[in-house]
């Protein structure tokens, strides 16, 4: 079974390895007494974020993600890296694929499927919903320091 791999921390930062996407499948998440999802691992605490989860999962084709499934509080962005297939959203269906980027809201009834002939690995960013404000865009939260970079 694969594990993440601490690359580096510091005071403010951290840094992890997952494997590289073709090996995102030998992980194997523990979600039960007798419940084990292959190719499945959430690395959000891995990292130490403190505003959001994140997850990386492979299907293998023809493989769904079990089960359909809501959240109370937290909104998610799917973004498929590698693979096709369908992506089922309060019975509606439509087809993802690599570059694909799905928004769900948290009452959102959310499924995927590998409808392709190779693996599909996919990101999953989970948040709480409606916690950015206008304060919080890109452009007026980021800081451009007049340091020199050292490499």
């Amino acid at each position: 079974m694969k594990q993440i791999e601490t690359i580096k921390t510091g005071k403010n930062y951290s840094a992890v390895s997952v494997g590289k996407i073709d090996e995102i499948i030998e992980h194997v998440l523990p979600m039960g007494p007798n419940v084990m999802i292959q190719g499945k691992v959430f690395a959000g605490q891995a990292v130490g974020a403190t505003g959001s989860e994140l997850s990386f999962q492979t299907l293998v084709p023809g493989q769904d993600s079990g089960f359909l499934h809501t959240h109370k509080t937290h909104e998610e962005l799917y973004i498929i890296l590698k693979g096709e297939g369908e992506y089922q959203v309060d019975g509606e269906i439509f087809p993802v694929s690599e570059g694909t980027i799905v928004r769900v809201a948290p009452d959102g009834k959310r499924a995927l499927k590998n409808t392709g002939k190779e693996n599909l690995t996919m990101l999953c960013i989970q948040y709480k919903a409606n916690a950015f404000t206008e304060a919080d865009s890109p452009m007026t939260d980021g800081v451009i320091l007049q340091e020199e970079l050292k490499w």
